[in-house]
């Protein structure tokens, strides 16, 4: 039956009968790995990270799928950098480019903006579309204000502006003056 909701998409009737059998499917990697998303798709991002994290089958661990729920998982769990060592043991590839945007957007919109603005800078370099600058730009201004309000390290500030003077625009220079003036103002050494 939980087979049959899973096709439908129907993934909360999925969670009770997964969660019915869950006690006696603890090591069944199939178990683990279609109970994991299932939570993931109805937002109970914790749990599903836990079931994913239990899947010992190497071949499914590389799987694109597997690697883009769990560092979905990470980020929504306020673990962007784990996703992001996921992106880091990546060969160059398709699946990996579209891993930095699941990461370069999931982390944007859930405020981590550093890594967002990591992922960007990589799409950015990879290919010169203009969103990827603009996503870059509205991350590292995300960062900029989050150091501002003490909720960033102040030490984030100098990754940034190597990310900022990665790029040819004409913004970037406007941007540098004025975290360099914020830095100089409040006793940041930014190098």
């Amino acid at each position: 039956m939980a087979s049959c909701f899973f096709l439908l998409k129907q993934f909360e009737d999925v969670n009770i009968y997964l969660n019915s059998i869950k006690a006696y499917m603890y090591n069944d990697d199939d178990f683990n790995w279609n109970h994991g998303i299932s939570l993931a798709q109805t937002g109970n991002f914790k749990a599903a990270e836990e079931a994913l994290l239990l899947v010992q089958n190497e071949k499914y661990k590389a799987e694109y799928c597997y690697i883009s729920w769990l560092a979905r998982c990470y980020i929504s769990n306020g673990q962007p950098r784990n996703a992001w060592e996921l992106y880091l043991k990546m060969d160059t590839s398709n699946e990996s480019f579209n891993l930095l945007q699941l990461i370069a957007n999931d982390c944007y919109r859930m405020g981590q903006f550093l890594y967002a603005a990591k992922a960007f800078d990589v799409l950015e370099r990879l290919d010169p579309d203009p969103e990827y600058w603009e996503g870059k730009r509205g991350a590292c201004v995300g960062v900029f204000q989050q150091v501002v309000a003490g909720k960033q390290q102040r030490e984030d500030l100098r990754d940034v502006l190597a990310m900022v003077r990665n790029t040819s625009n004409p913004q970037v220079e406007y941007m540098v003056r004025i975290i360099k003036k914020w830095c100089n103002e409040n006793g940041v050494k930014i190098g």
